[in-house]
């Protein structure tokens, strides 16, 4: 139900910051990178903590704006080795760097898919699969460190799963606790179901 939304979305993401981007071809390009990220599920129910490692991809629209697009991988086998559960989030953001210097904090939003495989194994073979997907939304914040011309590392932040206007929203204690906005909060029943850090290195081209 939720993937027309997200695909309206992105579309909507694309169109409105493209029409700019021809005024800095000079300094939009495309970049690769790798990363990982330190994943908290909900902590309404305790879930622990995870380390993922993949790729992204970041393509500079002007100087002011970049998409995301990034690809996770944790795999991991139950005690008894006979269960295998693979997690595959894929997340598109869109980046607005409010200043641009040699360290740039930016401000980042947008959408992921979450998609999570588990093998049933019989002496190392799989005998049976499913998978699920689930939608969601996540924002943060972060920062980037330029490594010379065609190189950046980045550090952020983000919340994941953001729910708006909730009737029975399960923000857990200081989600979304930014000093001097908890009545902003309380006002768009904000709320999350986990956050995540990712760091990585980004070579544009």
């Amino acid at each position: 139900m939720r993937l027309p939304h997200a695909i309206v979305f992105l579309g909507v993401l694309l169109a409105g910051t493209s029409v700019s981007a021809p005024a800095y071809a000079q300094n939009s390009g495309f970049g690769l990178g790798g990363r990982f990220s330190f994943v908290r599920g909900d902590p309404a129910v305790e879930a622990s903590s995870a380390r993922y490692s993949g790729g992204l991809l970041r393509w500079r629209l002007s100087p002011r704006r970049t998409i995301e697009l990034s690809l996770d991988y944790r795999s991991r086998l139950n005690q008894d080795l006979t269960e295998r559960v693979k997690d595959y989030p894929f997340q598109g953001s869109l980046l607005l760097y409010p200043v641009r210097a040699s360290i740039s904090p930016y401000l980042l939003g947008g959408v992921g898919w979450y998609s999570q495989r588990v093998d049933t194994l019989d002496k190392d073979q799989v005998v049976s699969q499913k998978t699920s997907r689930t939608f969601g939304y996540h924002a943060g914040i972060g920062g980037e460190m330029k490594l010379g011309q065609r190189a950046a590392a980045h550090l952020d932040y983000r919340y994941t799963f953001i729910g708006l206007g909730s009737k029975d929203p399960t923000a857990p204690s200081g989600a979304l606790s930014i000093p001097g906005l908890q009545s902003f909060q309380n006002r768009l029943n904000l709320s999350h179901k986990g956050s995540m850090w990712t760091s990585g290195v980004t070579v544009y081209f």
